[in-house]
């Protein structure tokens, strides 16, 4: 529905002036991959790093904004749609901001990201692929989301009975089975820097 009396009001700080200030450029890091393949673990940890840095940073993470924001929504393909769309307008506000903006979402559907993508200028939004091997995040199990999926109390669950889209393309892809958290997160600044975002 297209709200009829909503005006978009322009900024008087810009973007440009809040990264000035900041001392580094914004973008939104946007992790996707598997329940389990740490996703959240290594988003915390760039973080900190980011943070030791003198970076602003903030993490959205899919279970704290589940909580709050989108704390009505379900997971069928419509609410996780909606997830991810009302995820993206917000990260893009974090953008708007100055900050470097760092999401952990599985996000399975390569259209939903192609979708928020859209929403950034050129260079603003970096895909990274948390790749671990399904069978291994399943052996992780931190939160017994995949046991309970496997009983059948859990439904669509992605991996199991909902399908996951790996990536076409990804800004950067980061393999939690064969690297530290702490040398993922490495991994990361260092793409940054060489992009000249920090």
């Amino acid at each position: 529905m297209v709200q009829q009396n909503i005006v978009k009001h322009p900024t008087t700080v810009s973007k440009q002036d809040r990264q000035k200030l900041n001392n580094h450029k914004s973008c939104a890091l946007w992790f996707t991959g598997f329940s389990g393949s740490g996703k959240s673990t290594l988003a915390y940890e760039l973080d900190c790093q980011l943070f030791d840095l003198g970076i602003r940073s903030y993490v959205l993470d899919g279970d704290n904004i589940r909580h709050g924001l989108n704390k009505e929504l379900g997971f069928s393909s419509e609410d996780r749609v909606e997830n991810i769309r009302r995820v993206g307008e917000v990260a893009k506000l974090f953008v708007d901001s100055g900050q470097i903006v760092i999401t952990a979402f599985i996000s399975p559907f390569q259209k939903d990201r192609d979708h928020v993508r859209k929403l950034f200028e050129h260079h603003e939004f970096m895909e990274v692929y948390v790749d671990c091997p399904f069978e291994i995040c399943e052996q992780r199990d931190p939160k017994g989301l995949y046991q309970r999926a496997r009983k059948g109390e859990i439904r669509d669950f992605t991996g199991i009975d909902s399908p996951y889209e790996p990536p076409v393309n990804p800004e950067l892809t980061i393999n939690t089975q064969q690297n530290t958290v702490h040398e993922a997160a490495q991994h990361i600044i260092t793409h940054l820097k060489k992009k000249g975002i920090i």
